[in-house]
């Protein structure tokens, strides 16, 4: 096998790897039974120094990983929001050495307080290489409003 076989492999290996971590992250957003525990392994799936921003049309809100995922989890579990949960519409990934990035359009549905309610937007997820395995080290997110839409690849 030539070193250029074995790139493409690791690449390919790599792909895999990320797709997964990215399942389990809209898989973590997803009320009811055993949210608990598609949490924890979206905490896993951080490095713990990770940063998480949400603009959404508002001042920027900054988090570290259990300020991320702690009201999520309160949310998901507590009653108030069921049904709920966030996929993944299209996106891509562009890796380089031993960093990646995916970026993705997702949709999200539930019920909250008894009113349903859907919306959409655009993540970004990068990545670097753990000698554990590949982790998130940031993420972001925007969604759809009044004057911010887009129509998924």
């Amino acid at each position: 096998m030539t070193g250029i076989d074995t790139q493409q492999n690791s690449t390919a290996a790599d792909r895999a790897a990320i797709a997964a971590i990215v399942e389990t992250f809209f898989a973590a957003f997803t009320s009811g039974p055993d949210s608990a525990s598609r949490l924890d392994a979206l905490r896993q799936a951080f490095l713990p120094e990770a940063v998480i921003v949400r603009t959404c049309g508002a001042e920027p809100a900054v988090y570290d990983v259990e300020g991320f995922i702690a009201p999520r989890q309160a949310l998901l579990s507590g009653g108030s929001l069921v049904d709920f949960s966030e996929w993944q519409l299209s996106g891509h990934t562009e890796l380089f050495g031993d960093i990646a990035q995916h970026f993705c359009s997702y949709a999200k549905q539930g019920v909250q307080d008894g009113t349903p309610f859907t919306g959409r937007g655009k993540k970004t997820l990068q990545f670097v290489r753990m000698p554990a395995g590949w982790r998130i080290s940031a993420a972001a997110w925007d969604d759809e409003r009044d004057g911010l839409s887009f129509e998924p690849a």
